[in-house]
C-alpha cells in the first residue's frame, strides 16, 4: 500500500531545505513534531482541490470504504456535517430546504441549519429515553414522517449515538430511496464499522452521504474526519462536495492531521486495521461478559463501546466515573445515568485487565430511585437562523419559562441540544437544563 502524504514530508525533511514559508516555527523542535508540520508548499497538494498526494490518499480511503468519493477533513465531523447539509443546499433549486432529523443531533447539525437557513422537522422516540443522547427512531416512524410531509428534502440520522445504540440504517435507507429522499448519516462514532466481520458501515447499508470522525475510533489525530459519498448518490453531490467543504474550513488545514489520515488510509487498505480491530473487539467483549457476571448493567450495540447504566447499579454516572478515575480508568463520558468507555486498537491487554479490576473493586448496589426527564416535543415559533441571529439577553433558566431560545444550548459533551434556537422554553426543558448543570440561557430579546 502507500502513504503519499507522509512519503512527501519525509522527502522534504530529508532535503534539508531552508523554510522560508509558513508555519513560523520553521521546523524547530519544541513539541517534537514541528519538522512534520508544513503548509501548502510546492508538491504538497491542496486539500480543497486535491489532485496530488492528498488526492491519492483520499482515493485509497475511498476504495477501502467502497464509496464513490471520500474527502479528508482536518476539522472533525463538525466540518463534515456542515458539508453534508451544504451539498443538499447547493444541489437544490428550492429557496428553503427542510430536513427530517431525530432530536439527538450534534450541535454542528444545528449550526449548519442556522448558516444554511434550513428548516428542521424533528422526530422523537415512541418511548421517551433516559438521555438526550438517545433517540430510538424506527424505520416506520421515518416512513410515516416522509409520507406525511412531502416537503422534506433529506433525512438525517445520528448512528451510532453517544451511548452506543445503532439505528437500522439499511431499512431507513430503503425507505428513503423509495421516497426519493437522500439519507445523510452522522456516523462520527462508527468509522470502524466497515472493518468488522460484517460490514455495517452506513455507506455499505445504503446511505447517500455519511461522515466519520476518524479520530474517535481509528488511530488518527484529533480533528481527522471523513465525508463519504455513495456510488448511488447523484453526480452533483460528487461535483460540489469539495467546494462546499471549503466553505466551512480553514484555508490552512493541518498537515499533521492529514498525515495521520494518510496512515489510517494505508492501515485500512492493507488490512492491518481489520486484524487489530478483531482482536480488540474480542478483548472488549470478554470484558463485557465479566462485568455482566458481576452484576453491572450494560447497554448499547457498539462493539468498541462499553456503556454502563450506572443508575441501575446504585450510582449516578458521574459518581461511577469518578470512582473509576481513582482506580486509573478515564471514561469517555458520564452523566446522571450512564458511563461510557471507548476502546481502540491500541488499548493493551493490561488496559482491559485494569478495566475489569476497577469494576471488581466497586460494589454493585441497589438501583437508584430517580426521576426520568425525557425530552418532549417542543414548540418552535421562529426559524433556527432567525432566532440565532436575533438580539438576546441572558437569564436564569428559572426565569426562562415561555421565552424563546436564542442560540442553541448544548451539554458538552455530548454536544446534543437541550434547547434549540427558536423554541419556546418549557418547564420540561428547564428540568433537563438543570440536570446537565446549565443554569443560564440566552433568550430572544
Amino acid at each position: 500500500m502507500s502513504t503519499p502524504v507522509n512519503d512527501f514530508i519525509d522527502s522534504y525533511i530529508s532535503s534539508g531545505a531552508s523554510r522560508f514559508h509558513m508555519p513560523g516555527h520553521k521546523g524547530a523542535c519544541k513539541l517534537g513534531i514541528e519538522q512534520r508540520d508544513i503548509t501548502e508548499i510546492s508538491g504538497a497538494d491542496y486539500l480543497y482541490d486535491a489532485q496530488g498526494i492528498i488526492g491519492q490518499s483520499e482515493q485509497q480511503m475511498s476504495r477501502a470504504f467502497g464509496s464513490a468519493k471520500t474527502l479528508f477533513s482536518t476539522e472533525g465531523s463538525s466540518q463534515c456535517i456542515k458539508t453534508m447539509l451544504g451539498i443538499m443546499r447547493l444541489t437544490s433549486e428550492k429557496q428553503r430546504l427542510s430536513v427530517l432529523a431525530p432530536r439527538n443531533v450534534h450541535k454542528a447539525f444545528i449550526d449548519a441549519c442556522i448558516l444554511l437557513d434550513m428548516d428542521i422537522v424533528w422526530l422523537y422516540p415512541e418511548t421517551p429515553g433516559e438521555s438526550i443522547c438517545c433517540c430510538d427512531i424506527t424505520p416506520k416512524q421515518i416512513k410515516q414522517a416522509l409520507d406525511g410531509n412531502k416537503d422534506i428534502d433529506c433525512c438525517y440520522v445520528t448512528s451510532p449515538d453517544y451511548i452506543g445504540n445503532i439505528a437500522d440504517i439499511k431499512s431507513i435507507s430503503q425507505i428513503c430511496k423509495a421516497e426519493g429522499v437522500p439519507l445523510l448519516v452522522d456516523n462520527a462514532h462508527g468509522a470502524y464499522l466497515g472493518s468488522l466481520n460484517e460490514n455495517i458501515h452506513p455507506i455499505a447499508l445504503g446511505a447517500d452521504i455519511c461522515c466519520d470522525s476518524a479520530h474517535k475510533t481509528l488511530p488518527c489525530l484529533t480533528g481527522g474526519a471523513l465525508v463519504h459519498i455513495s456510488k448511488q448518490a447523484p453526480k452533483e453531490f460528487l461535483d460540489r462536495a469539495k467546494t462546499v467543504m471549503s466553505m466551512f474550513g480553514s484555508t490552512s488545514p493541518s498537515y499533521l492531521i492529514l498525515q495521520s489520515l494518510d496512515i489510517c488510509s494505508d492501515m485500512l487498505a492493507s488490512g492491518e486495521f481489520r486484524q487489530k480491530l478483531s482482536q480488540t473487539v474480542c478483548a472488549l467483549d470478554k470484558c463485557k461478559q465479566r462485568l455482566a457476571a458481576l452484576g453491572w448493567k450494560l447497554c448499547g450495540d457498539e462493539q468498541l463501546k462499553l456503556s454502563v447504566r450506572a443508575s441501575e447499579c446504585g450510582y449516578s454516572g458521574d459518581e461511577l466515573a469518578n470512582g473509576l478515575r481513582k482506580l486509573g480508568i478515564e471514561p469517555e463520558y458520564s452523566d446522571s445515568e450512564y458511563v461510557v468507555l471507548m476502546a481502540g486498537i491500541y488499548n493493551t491487554r493490561n488496559d482491559f485487565d485494569r478495566l475489569v479490576s476497577a469494576f471488581e473493586k466497586i460494589p454493585v448496589k441497589q438501583a437508584l430511585r430517580r426521576e426520568i426527564v425525557p425530552l418532549c416535543q417542543t414548540k418552535s415559533v421562529m426559524s433556527v437562523r432567525q432566532a440565532a441571529f436575533s438580539r438576546y439577553r441572558t437569564v436564569s433558566v428559572d426565569d426562562a419559562l415561555g421565552k424563546i431560545c436564542a442560540m442553541t444550548v448544548t451539554a458538552c459533551q455530548p454536544s446534543v441540544p437541550v434547547a434549540v434556537s427558536g423554541e419556546v422554553i418549557s418547564q420540561q426543558i428547564i428540568k433537563i437544563l438543570k440536570r446537565y448543570s446549565i443554569f443560564e440561557i440566552n433568550v430572544v430579546y
